[in-house]
């Protein structure tokens, strides 16, 4: 919904309130940008593995998630984990090639190596989101009457009280799974300030690239609040992609 239409509303905007999913895990890694080799966490969830959480509990392609903050419920405690990973990332290319030629492989043995994680451990957090519905799923057509917002934010409520997901969520990495509920007003927020430095927005998918935007996060009392509107492209100057085991970078 375009930010003009919500003006006069109350909770800045929003027709509803926002809803509410806990999540907590074992261990989370909510991997900065500008560390490409050795991974090495945030100090709180990114709003993108917060919306990876959410379309794994419930997602339809008439709406998106806009997550508006991240509360903290547990102390930020660290990790550190070493294991054996590759050092590439196998192109799409390099995948047609191995299916089209038998005689060609990929080694994996000549391209391993043991990296180091700084992770979090024993996390929780408390998700508050909203659903902006498509225009197109708004209008409706001749084979589908027109979406409704409240219907999507019952089925998302339904779900997460019988603890149903599509898909089992995660904390960033798939190997660090995620629990999730209803709000428990007995966890309070852990309070806390840190200056996170910029911090991945959304991505917009196009016809032939991603597009990645970007804010400048800060924990004030424990929260992390997410602005609506990214930074502009010219704020930002972000690394290259990783290598890939074709040679290629995109």
């Amino acid at each position: 919904m375009p930010a003009s239409s919500r003006e006069g509303r109350s909770n800045e905007g929003w027709a509803f309130p926002d809803l509410v999913v806990e999540v907590w895990g074992d261990a989370a890694c909510f991997t900065r940008p500008e560390l490409k080799t050795e991974r090495v966490s945030y100090q709180v969830m990114t709003p993108s593995a917060a919306r990876g959480v959410l379309e794994a509990i419930f997602w339809k392609p008439q709406f998106r998630y806009v997550v508006r903050k991240i509360e903290v419920l547990r102390p930020v405690r660290w990790l550190r984990v070493r294991r054996n990973e590759v050092k590439s990332v196998i192109s799409s290319q390099e995948v047609r090639k191995l299916q089209s030629d038998r005689l060609h492989h990929y080694d994996v043995e000549n391209d391993r190596d043991q990296r180091s994680t700084l992770a979090l451990r024993d996390v929780r957090y408390r998700i508050h989101a909203q659903i902006e519905v498509t225009p197109e799923a708004l209008a409706g057509s001749a084979k589908h009457p027109p979406a409704s917002e409240e219907k999507y934010r019952e089925q998302l409520r339904r779900r997460v009280e019988r603890g149903a997901c599509f898909s089992q969520p995660f904390l960033g990495c798939r190997e660090f799974t995620a629990s999730f509920g209803k709000a428990d007003p007995q966890h309070q927020v852990v309070k806390f300030h840190e200056e996170l430095g910029v911090m991945l927005h959304s991505i917009e998918y196009g016809p032939k690239e991603e597009r990645y935007r970007w804010f400048r996060a800060s924990v004030v009392d424990g929260v992390l609040k997410v602005p609506e509107e990214p930074l502009p492209d010219e704020a930002v100057a972000m690394p290259l992609t990783a290598w890939r085991a074709d040679g290629a970078e995109d």
